[in-house]
């Protein structure tokens, strides 16, 4: 089996749903749709800088060689940015020296590509957002993305159970965006309701291994006691294990991360590190998943729905085969 069919078969936007998602499509104009003689698509993404966004990158190019090979009159255009500046940058030539007349963007950061989109919006193009929203939802037709309150939910929920309501926790968190923001609300939440677990701080690392690394020291330096440390994202969990490993810490019991990386799944399957026991979902392939929904709607003519979001689930050791593809990047 393909690592598109296996994905496919994992997630909520497979075939089925994308049938669904077309019948509930709204026409372009007045109830009628006009199918484009040709689609100009940009895809705008972060560079691979980490595990996650590497997963990012390689869906796309997936998406972009499969769907110009099955359709002729459609050209994308992927480019990857290293920041919100160089994105940004990058999104202006894509509307006046490429031309496109779609886009579907991952952002760098919220707030800072939010006035960069509206104006491509205002230039008459279609503008699809994954993942990362923007501070104004105004400025896009579609969003897609993941159970961001989820991802926050299922490990408060997890941690508060297992530990019976009393833990010390620190955590790290990714960087400043809307989605970050929900996850912390839905994890803070959960929280309020268990006066016995104590947040002693959180931090932004970036969902970087090395800064988790230098947030963890930290941690480690200033608290003498801590039970769990939710880590947000598997990339972060290793660089946070790499910081204990080295502080030669014994009291930590629990490192919680997030995304459902091939690596952490396959440790969590294999209980071959004694501070891995659970993860929640969260696949990159989202973005091929949104490329392919746009792209095929704009060549019929069609919008999307205005909103879209992926289900996430708690992977532990009883079902983590259920979550692990040897062969997928990420």
């Amino acid at each position: 089996m393909s690592v598109v069919a296996r994905y496919s078969r994992r997630l909520v936007l497979g075939a089925g749903v994308a049938m669904a998602a077309t019948v509930a499509l709204g026409s372009a104009v007045g109830g009628i749709a006009f199918a484009a003689d040709a689609v100009k698509l940009g895809v705008s993404i972060p560079a691979a800088t980490h595990g996650f966004t590497g997963g990012i990158v390689w869906w796309a190019n997936q998406a972009k060689a499969e769907l110009e090979k099955a359709h002729p009159n459609l050209k994308i255009t992927v480019k990857t940015a290293s920041g919100a500046p160089e994105q940004a940058n990058q999104l202006q030539d894509l509307v006046t020296v490429t031309k496109i007349d779609s886009l579907v963007i991952f952002p760098f950061e919220s707030a800072a590509l939010t006035q960069p989109v509206m104006q491509a919006k205002k230039k008459n193009v279609y503008v699809t957002v994954v993942d990362r929203g923007l501070t104004d939802p105004s400025a896009q037709d579609a969003y897609i993305a993941g159970d961001n309150t989820a991802f926050g939910r299922i490990p408060a929920e997890y941690i508060a159970k297992k530990y019976n309501g009393k833990a010390n926790i620190v955590a790290l968190r990714g960087i400043p965006t809307t989605l970050d923001n929900e996850r912390w609300e839905a994890f803070t939440a959960v929280m309020k309701q268990h006066p016995g677990i104590k947040i002693l701080d959180a931090k932004y690392a970036n969902w970087n291994r090395d800064d988790a690394f230098k947030v963890t020291q930290d941690f480690l330096t200033r608290f003498k006691e801590i039970d769990v440390i939710w880590a947000a994202d598997d990339d972060m969990a290793f660089g946070v294990l790499k910081a204990i490993e080295q502080a030669k810490r014994t009291d930590i019991k629990e490192v919680f991360g997030g995304a459902g990386s091939k690596t952490m799944v396959k440790t969590i399957m294999d209980g071959s590190n004694p501070l891995l026991h659970a993860d929640v979902s969260y696949s990159p392939k989202f973005i091929y998943d949104a490329i392919k929904m746009t792209a095929e709607a704009r060549l019929k003519g069609d919008k999307l729905p205005a909103t879209y979001i992926i289900p996430s689930s708690l992977i532990t050791k009883e079902n983590a085969k259920e979550f692990y593809f040897a062969d997928s990047p990420y």
